[in-house]
């Protein structure tokens, strides 16, 4: 006669097999959670830049007012010539092209090439604060022009609101990067990911993979500047 207790569905082992299939210590998803946590994190990230972006269209369309034109207010005088968008182009430029040093780090830190990973890491990083460096130059020109959040010398006066708020915020994040990807940098080179040891962005674990997961967050952050570039300053 069969043992009761060892099977039939309705039998403990059943049961237990149930929980060990589903206990925390099988992932039913093979994916990291440190990875999962910054697609949560950047999915609600993407809502507040829809709103942002969003709030902005609708107020352009419905403002009675004239709405400045991005190619004069953001132009730069180059040996006499108005060379309109020149600073916004180059900025655009050198964030993109950080995203490729990216993911060259991401490439060689699965390749545990711990000089190439943290080289490009920096060399991201560099970009990063030069970006945010030339965003610093376009604020105080513009604020010099007169451009106040609650007005400005070329027509409606929720341009300056609009403009503050939408690559603020958007800078913020660019400045957050860059001291993330210095600190992943530093334990790179201290060689944190190939000893595991626990820390600051690298987990319990210290793998390689943190590099990927930080990866993500510069990937959408120069995503981000494609849409505000797109609707801001080219509309």
């Amino acid at each position: 006669m069969a043992d009761p207790g060892t099977h039939g569905s309705g039998s403990p082992e059943g049961v237990r097999g149930l929980v060990s299939d589903w206990s925390s210590d099988r992932r039913v998803f093979d994916v990291p959670w440190g990875k999962a946590m910054m697609w949560i994190f950047l999915l609600s990230d993407i809502f507040i830049f829809a709103c942002f972006l969003v709030g902005y269209m609708t107020m352009r369309m419905s403002t009675t007012d004239t709405w400045p034109n991005a190619s004069e207010v953001f132009a730069l005088d180059v040996g006499g010539q108005h060379v309109p968008l020149l600073l916004i182009a180059i900025m655009t430029f050198i964030l993109i092209s950080s995203s490729g040093t990216m993911a060259l780090a991401v490439k060689y830190g699965y390749e545990k090439n711990r000089r190439m990973t943290a080289m490009l890491l920096i060399l991201t990083a560099l970009l990063g604060a030069s970006f945010v460096g030339m965003q610093a130059f376009e604020w105080t020109k513009l604020i010099e022009e007169g451009v106040r959040p609650w007005g400005n010398p070329w027509g409606t006066a929720q341009f300056g609101a609009a403009f503050f708020l939408i690559t603020g915020f958007h800078g913020t994040h660019v400045s957050f990067g860059v001291l993330f990807l210095v600190i992943m940098a530093v334990k790179v080179v201290r060689g944190a990911l190939d000893d595991q040891r626990p820390g600051f962005l690298t987990g319990r674990r210290g793998r390689y993979e943190m590099v990927e997961t930080l990866g993500l967050y510069w990937h959408f952050v120069d995503l981000v500047w494609v849409f505000i570039f797109a609707f801001f300053y080219l509309w």
